[in-house]
């Protein structure tokens, strides 16, 4: 998109374009389609103007019609030679919005011209430098459109050196004069920055310096221009603009004193982002190779010194070469801003330890700044308005670092793999904390505001949820790096977990599936299986039971809490109920009573039907696993946890229990239990019970009925258990309910149900 521009008309309208700049720089508004009649009647009220010295409101009316159209518009010789006209007049009082007009057509005709008069452009500069010399009518924009003027005349490659060093005189005048003016309007900026472009790819070599000290100093200046993101991306891609013409018009000697002046020499009296942004402009010009020999030796040169001073910025926000010093003033925040984009721009640049540190911390403090917002709105919650963190959550949403954090992202990682082992381990435990930091602070929000701020919240989720994406693609990244052969068992098995309670901590930001989730999931789950210690490190990591019914946390002390109310505690609960089973078979029947069973036990009563399957699932991949070095100790505890599952499944049937997992749950209990077992006895009395509960009315409904589906469940057992005569003498009530309820309605489509019905009566006449 960027190597378009040299093809452009306008490089101001490029530049706030690629910079994402939301701020119209229009002098008036846009007509896309005027008419050709309008066109010439503008022109003819110019030129009658002109020649009456009457310069009223349809003067100005067919000048803002001109100006209207300058997409579309072509101004030839003769039409510019009655601008300089107007602009020539010295005692009739003009509009002083019409100078500013008249210079815009003036640009739009030295940018469309093909081969314009160099004595034309001659008097159009002494015209404009008398035209800013009368300071009646020197106002921003009209400064900002003749910096901008006359450097697209010194760029002009068949105007003379003499006319070219005029306009480059002027400029430099202009700026170092004026520049407090241009600075006071946003939109005027990316006109100055675009005058200066077009003056530093003039064929002189006349005021370039100069014109590098106004372009990386006027960010320093009291009264210039406050150095943004977004202005630093029109640095960034004006120096791409400017140094690609270099390359391809092949000017060893620019690229020389560009290297020598702004990249390899420091200066205090240039802004840091602003040269860093430079740099980033110059790898990405680099890229796209131009030619070979001598002038390739020269953009390899003028790479090498851009990327040194990428990495001498990055050195500057890192305290040492491993420690991130995160942002605390407000000039390291912008930086840090930039920092991210400009690689996330400017392409692949060669690995290094302050580079990658320093993104690291861009990503978790500026691109994802949600410690700051957490910690702001906790802080502020019922004491202030909420309305300005509304409007700040709202404006980073629609930032372009945001809407870029894709590509940030992406950078990071190609950053992460070319690393050394130290900084990888750094790195990667600065993303598991990030993800800790936020499932725990995100719970404080989302009960804080759900219900009272949901729009705030929605919006702070927006960032959360870029987070996550994040996160996976990292995840991704590090098993490639360190679920390998030829890495050590032991890292690989750290590695593995970290990734799983990291995963558990965001899943509640989980509302896609990924090709790139999926596949860590897979790889990390497949090295969890191979040994017994990561299973239980990753189930170890499981939030304890005090803590998820009744946290100690501050802001608990502000709402009534509730635990099945904690929608992001409950997404990372789940994730636990759905990984676990997938190694089951390396954990402890100890393990599995000390962290796993009362939390399992808790969710089966959990309201949303989703988790309390996944917890009845969970058991049913307990009670059919297996471990040889346990098996009496683990058939033990199995018939324990029956009890309690029966009767805390069924207290909460049908309103919470799914049927499915009931059944699932017993069903395997029955199979996996010894014949015989209390259990199994306690679970088929439990059933009875509960269908007794049943009224015969509802008895007699559909089959998908709850009291049908116990009874329906009861005769599947029929097959399964071993039922001994003596149990039966003490259910003779079974027989009236399966009689009088139930077989009405249900023998025509369960033949099962006499061999059962003929079974109990055989059992009760014994």
């Amino acid at each position: 998109m960027a190597r378009k521009a040299n093809n452009s008309f306008f490089l101001e309208e490029w530049l706030r374009t690629v910079s994402g700049s939301s701020v119209s720089g229009d002098l008036v508004k846009q007509n896309s389609a005027p008419s050709a009649r309008s066109i010439i009647q503008a022109w003819s009220e110019i030129r009658e103007s002109l020649q009456n010295q009457n310069f009223d409101s349809r003067y100005l009316q067919a000048l803002r019609a001109l100006v209207s159209s300058e997409s579309t518009i072509h101004v030839a010789d003769p039409q510019a030679k009655l601008l300089i006209s107007i602009l020539a007049f010295q005692d009739v009082s003009l509009p002083s919005e019409s100078y500013t007009l008249v210079l815009r057509l003036l640009y739009v005709w030295i940018r469309k011209a093909f081969r314009p008069s160099q004595a034309l452009v001659g008097v159009a500069v002494q015209a404009i430098r008398g035209v800013v010399d009368d300071r009646r009518n020197l106002q921003p924009a009209l400064v900002a459109q003749s910096v901008l003027v006359s450097g697209a005349f010194a760029c002009v490659p068949s105007l003379s050196g003499d006319v070219k060093v005029l306009c480059l005189e002027l400029l430099c005048r202009l700026l170092e004069e004026e520049y407090s003016l241009v600075g006071s309007q946003e939109e005027l900026v990316p006109v100055v920055l675009a005058g200066i472009g077009y003056a530093l790819s003039s064929s002189l070599d006349v005021h370039y310096v100069r014109l590098l000290d106004l372009l990386f100093g006027i960010w320093l200046k009291d009264e210039g221009p406050r150095g943004t993101v977004t202005y630093g991306l029109m640095i960034l891609h004006l120096i791409e603009w400017v140094v690609s013409g270099y390359m391809r018009s092949n000017s060893i000697n620019k690229m020389s004193l560009f290297a020598n002046e702004v990249l390899e020499t420091s200066k205090e009296k240039y802004a840091v982002f602003a040269v860093f942004m430079a740099a980033a402009g110059v790898v990405r010009a680099s890229t796209a190779g131009f030619s070979s020999g001598a002038q390739s030796l020269e953009i390899s040169k003028l790479r090498n010194s851009a990327e040194k001073r990428i990495e001498f910025v990055a050195q500057i926000l890192v305290s040492n070469g491993n420690v991130v010093t995160l942002p605390t003033t407000q000039r390291e925040g912008p930086l840090l801003k930039c920092f991210a984009i400009a690689l996330a721009r400017c392409g692949s640049v060669s690995s290094s330890a302050p580079l990658l540190l320093c993104l690291t911390s861009a990503l978790l403090t500026q691109v994802f700044p949600l410690g700051q917002i957490y910690e702001s709105f906790c802080n502020a919650f019922g004491k202030e308005p909420i309305g300005p963190r509304l409007i700040w959550v709202r404006e980073h949403l629609s930032d372009v670092l945001f809407k870029e954090s894709g590509a940030i992202s992406g950078a990071f990682c190609n950053q992460y793999s070319s690393a050394s082992e130290e900084n990888k381990y750094i790195v990667e435990n600065m993303i598991w904390d990030f993800c800790q930091n936020l499932y725990l602070q995100h719970r404080q929000i989302a009960m804080l505001l759900c219900g009272i701020e949901d729009t705030l919240l929605g919006d702070i989720e927006k960032i959360a949820e870029s987070s996550f994406l994040m996160v996976v693609v990292f995840a991704l990244a590090v098993t490639k790096q360190w679920l390998k052969p030829i890495v050590s068992k032991e890292r690989k098995m750290v590695t593995s977990v970290k990734i799983l309670v990291s995963f558990s901590c965001v899943e509640y930001f989980r509302h896609i599936r990924l090709p790139e989730y999926m596949e860590t999931i897979r790889e990390v789950i497949s090295c969890v299986q191979e040994n017994d210690a990561p299973c239980v490190s990753f189930v170890e990591s499981i939030p304890a039971y005090d803590s998820l019914t009744n946290p100690k946390d501050l802001f608990t002390q502000r709402i009534k809490y509730e635990w099945s109310r904690d929608d992001v505690q409950t997404s990372r609960i789940l994730f636990y109920l759905r990984v676990i089973p997938t190694c089951i078979g390396r954990l402890s029947a100890s393990a599995f009573r000390g962290v796993v069973a009362s939390t399992m036990f808790l969710y089966i009563g959990h309201p949303n039907r989703k988790v309390a399957q996944a917890s009845h699932t969970l058991l049913a991949a307990f009670l059919s696993s297996a471990k040889e070095s346990e098996e009496d100790e683990r058939t033990q505890f199995k018939e324990q946890l029956v009890f309690y599952y029966m009767q805390r499944s069924l207290e909460v049937y049908p309103e919470i229990t799914p049927f499915e997992g009931l059944a699932s749950g017993v069903a395997t209990l029955v199979q996996h239990l010894p014949a015989g077992s209390p259990a199994i006895f306690y679970s088929v009395h439990s059933l009875v019970e509960k269908a007794s509960t049943f009224s015969t009315e509802s008895l007699q409904g559909r089959k998908s009925d709850p009291g049908n589906q116990i009874l329906e469940l009861l005769l599947r057992l029929v097959s399964l258990v071993d039922i001994q005569v003596s149990f039966f003498f003490g259910h003779l009530h079974l027989l009236e309910l399966l009689e009088n309820g139930y077989c009405a309605h249900t023998l025509m489509f369960s033949p099962s149900l006499y061999t059962f019905l003929f079974w109990f009566r055989c059992c009760h006449i014994l």
